[in-house]
């Protein structure tokens, strides 16, 4: 009697699936042949599950918006990239957005390691002084030539040298606020100055 029960319960859940990956297909179909509300389906359907899995991976909610929009557009340039011998169009999506996922998590890591073997021993010692830093930028022009600087940067680069420039923190004090490994803030530092360079030649001009 058990068995009769799971039984035709296990089939249904196979054709929930065998159906919803059919349909699936047809929005790829369509998609081959350019059709935009196809796109907007698919992406509808998927975004939430593979943003959930992004953010799993990446820990900020900016950057898994970013794989996600990323890949749902590398899927609008290539949609031929799908094999329907290798699985469903499910899966082949959130494996698309797994992998961008860990090599941005990759990129990052790889990164910081640059940035840490760059940074010489003077700048170990000095850069802990965010005082000085917020000193010769005291002016109200030249404050404004630097937020527009870091307005260009990315987010992590971006939040660390605020909190150097316009809260006057050490680097051990961000990493404190912030949890992130002293080594992290450091390099974070290091590469923003390195975008901001021409602008803050500028202002020492």
């Amino acid at each position: 009697m058990l068995l009769a029960t799971i039984e035709p319960t296990r089939s249904a859940s196979l054709g929930s699936v065998d159906l919803s990956d059919a349909r699936d297909r047809d929005l790829l179909a369509r998609l081959r042949g350019g059709d935009e509300d196809a796109f907007r389906g698919l992406f509808d359907r998927y975004a939430p599950t593979a943003k959930a899995l992004a953010l799993r991976v990446v820990r900020q909610a900016h950057l898994a918006e970013e794989i996600v929009q990323e890949a749902f557009m590398a899927v609008w340039k290539n949609p031929d990239g799908y094999d329907g011998d290798r699985g469903s169009v499910r899966s082949w999506l959130m494996g698309t957005v797994h992998n961008r996922a860990v090599d941005l998590v990759r990129r990052e890591e790889a990164h910081r390691r640059r940035a840490e073997d760059a940074i010489p021993e003077a700048y170990e010692e000095q850069a802990d002084h965010a005082d000085e830093v917020v000193e010769a930028i005291g002016l109200p022009e030249e404050r404004r030539i630097v937020r527009a600087a870091l307005a260009e940067l990315p987010e992590e680069q971006r939040r660390v040298l605020e909190m150097m420039y316009f809260d006057g923190r050490s680097q051990t004090q961000i990493a404190e606020a912030t949890g992130l490994p002293l080594g992290t803030v450091k390099s974070r530092a290091l590469l923003g100055m390195r975008r901001m360079r021409g602008a803050l030649e500028g202002i020492e001009r």
